[in-house]
């Protein structure tokens, strides 16, 4: 089992942050500030990104979500809210099935639930570009996926674009390969009937790398799942923190 790096921050009712592909734990900085006054806000780098350790060879979602179910268990007592975006949000919903006595709700936002093959070939193609020309390859193509043309203008906006382009490219192309083929694999159709934690769905209106139609299917896939939308494209907790961690907490409250 890898050792995960994290930050733990906040008191109150826990909330475990999981990020998306090619990121680290800082994107969930704003997000974590609005949180942490009502909620002990735990966020981790996956295996492979960050300061956590990387696993040699193939892995798959369901190793990601053992991982996060073993830094619960070392850090907390009894459930948690576990919130994900991109491949975090695949890490929620597959938690929420391999450990449902860790996770009391789900948040599952800017994902998917299956890829098709036209999918899992562009997934290829990715994968061979970075395996030989390195992350700096893809990074312009991954910044516009991740947010809208305005936030990238913008003053602030482009800080925090920067930051996590810097994030992306010192990224080991390697894990970020082996990241890419086990999101390429995922196919949680007939898994995600078996989630029984109240769950929310947050679908970015201008998120091209995972559009509603997904997070329509996550939804309509998880008995009571609600579903929210915000506009943003990708990394919507990124773009718009503070409405975003108001769906978060406005979610908890209402359990």
């Amino acid at each position: 089992m890898p050792k995960l790096n994290f930050v733990r921050q906040g008191r109150g009712p826990a909330i475990v942050l999981s990020h998306a592909l090619g990121c680290d734990l800082t994107m969930w900085d704003e997000t974590a500030a609005q949180l942490a006054p009502g909620y002990t806000v735990l966020r981790y780098d996956h295996r492979g990104h960050g300061k956590s350790d990387t696993v040699p060879g193939p892995f798959g979602i369901g190793d990601m979500a053992d991982d996060a179910a073993a830094l619960v268990v070392s850090q907390f007592d009894g459930p948690v809210h576990f919130v994900g975006i991109s491949m975090g949000g695949m890490v929620a919903q597959q938690i929420a099935v391999r450990h449902p006595h860790l996770v009391g709700s789900i948040v599952v936002a800017n994902s998917s639930s299956y890829y098709d093959d036209t999918a899992r070939g562009l997934w290829r193609a990715r994968i061979e570009t970075v395996t030989n020309q390195g992350m700096g390859a893809i990074a312009d193509g991954a910044l516009q996926r991740w947010f809208t043309p305005g936030f990238r203008r913008d003053a602030q906006g482009a800080g925090r674009v920067a930051a996590l382009r810097t994030v992306l490219e010192a990224t080991d192309p390697m894990s970020y390969a082996a990241a890419c083929e086990a999101v390429s694999r995922i196919d949680f159709r007939t898994t995600n009937p078996l989630v029984a934690c109240p769950t929310l769905v947050i679908a970015g209106l201008r998120d091209e790398a995972s559009p509603l139609a997904m997070s329509e299917a996550i939804c309509q896939a998880i008995s009571g799942a609600e579903l929210a939308t915000i506009d943003t494209a990708h990394l919507s907790a990124v773009e718009k923190p503070a409405e975003f961690a108001g769906l978060v907490a406005g979610f908890i409250r209402s359990l």
